[in-house]
């Protein structure tokens, strides 16, 4: 079983930055493709960002160039890097662990972004 737990949310102003990690527990981190996704009142949840075990990444398009993500296997750690920030991202973001069959989910972090 993996756990997986976010941090690094807040309120932040249109145009600044905000880094969220995900911490997860358990031996199999390294072989995880790790994502970030989002969920705005009212709209679907969406993936934002992931990264395989090998390194490969995705980005939707609405975050391409202001987003980042990154992972430390050593750690069990993954981070997104989020510059630019406008009041569209304003969302939950949760951290995402998936080899099928195994998914895993955290609680989800509030990022709120103000105009």
């Amino acid at each position: 079983q993996v756990q997986l737990v976010e941090s690094g949310g807040g309120l932040v102003q249109a145009g600044g930055s905000l880094r969220l990690s995900c911490a997860a527990s358990g031996s199999v981190f390294s072989f995880l493709t790790m994502g970030w996704y989002r969920q705005a009142p009212g709209n679907q949840r969406e993936l934002v960002a992931q990264i395989t075990s090998s390194g490969n990444t995705y980005y939707a398009d609405s975050v391409k160039g202001r987003f980042t993500i990154s992972r430390n296997n050593a750690k069990n750690t993954v981070h997104l890097q989020m510059d630019s920030l406008k009041p569209e991202d304003t969302a939950v973001y949760y951290c995402r662990g998936l080899a099928v069959p195994h998914d895993y989910w955290g609680q989800g972090t509030q990022v709120t972004v103000s105009s």
